[in-house]
């Protein structure tokens, strides 16, 4: 059975029940996990539906310079937490549970930077299903005793002192959790390992140089390792302790397919 199969039918039975405000479902996966194409089909499945992804809460260019002149000089890559505007996307799910007109906002990886609001799209008002979507939506932070240590090179080289990824964990316990708060499901498409999500990113990048699509935001196997850096320590954290508590797990097989789904009970109605 399919992701999108499985997911449609856990919000359709969250939808049955009456709701003052619309269902959140979270998606959590890794880069490659398919959850941009999922969450866009699950949307054409139910009506009053927004897909709000994470990626595109991501600071400003300008707001992650100022991060890497006063904090560390990593901020400047989008990616980690304390590189989105968490203050925007507790303001669009207040909107949105109000009944309020909203815009989503929108982020544009080509030129690195958030699109102008004036070409935001409209929520649907009111709205029933918000997908939330991102890779690393309702994650939570790792103990201090396991910064310490770098994950891989970018950290030892670029981070000796532990400085970024701190800031990072200190900014998911903090405002992040208020945001993922708002989540009614949580779904995790678990991948198989941290190998094979680089995998699957270097795939995509490789997919859109064959397409001809040279230039601004493409990337080239090393520039593609070396992005993925700043993810791998969160990611390999949420592969190992999410299905915890996520309500649903989707594991993954190499090719994307779903190998088994782990479920926790019902979420209740609000």
């Amino acid at each position: 059975m399919s992701p999108e199969t499985i997911l449609a039918a856990a919000i359709g039975q969250a939808l049955a029940q009456p709701r003052r405000v619309p269902l959140v479902l979270g998606l959590c996966g890794a880069q490659g996990s398919g959850k941009s194409t999922v969450a866009s089909a699950l949307a054409t499945r139910f009506a009053d539906t927004v897909v709000l992804s994470l990626d595109d809460l991501y600071h400003t260019r300008r707001e992650r310079a100022r991060l890497a002149a006063d904090v560390h000089p990593l901020f400047a890559t989008r990616g980690v937490p304390g590189t989105h505007d968490v203050a925007l996307g507790l303001d669009t799910f207040a909107r949105l549970d109000a009944g309020q007109a909203v815009a989503l906002p929108r982020f544009d990886k080509a030129t690195d930077d958030r699109v102008d609001s004036a070409l935001w799209r409209p929520a649907p008002v009111p709205t029933r299903l918000v997908i939330f979507e991102g890779w690393c939506v309702g994650a939570r932070p790792q103990d201090a005793s396991a910064l310490r240590e770098p994950v891989n090179t970018l950290e030892r080289e670029r981070d000796p002192l532990g400085v970024w990824r701190r800031y990072a964990d200190a900014a998911l316990a903090g405002a992040y959790q208020r945001l993922f708060a708002r989540i009614d499901l949580l779904a995790l498409l678990r991948a198989p390992s941290w190998e094979r999500v680089l995998a699957w990113r270097l795939e995509q990048e490789q997919a859109l140089r064959r397409s001809g699509a040279h230039g601004v935001g493409v990337m080239s196997d090393r520039e593609v390792r070396a992005f993925v850096s700043h993810y791998e320590r969160l990611t390999r954290h949420i592969l190992a302790t999410m299905p915890a508590y996520a309500d649903l797990v989707l594991q993954l097989d190499d090719d994307r397919s779903c190998s088994a789904v782990d479920r926790r009970e019902p979420i209740s109605p609000s």
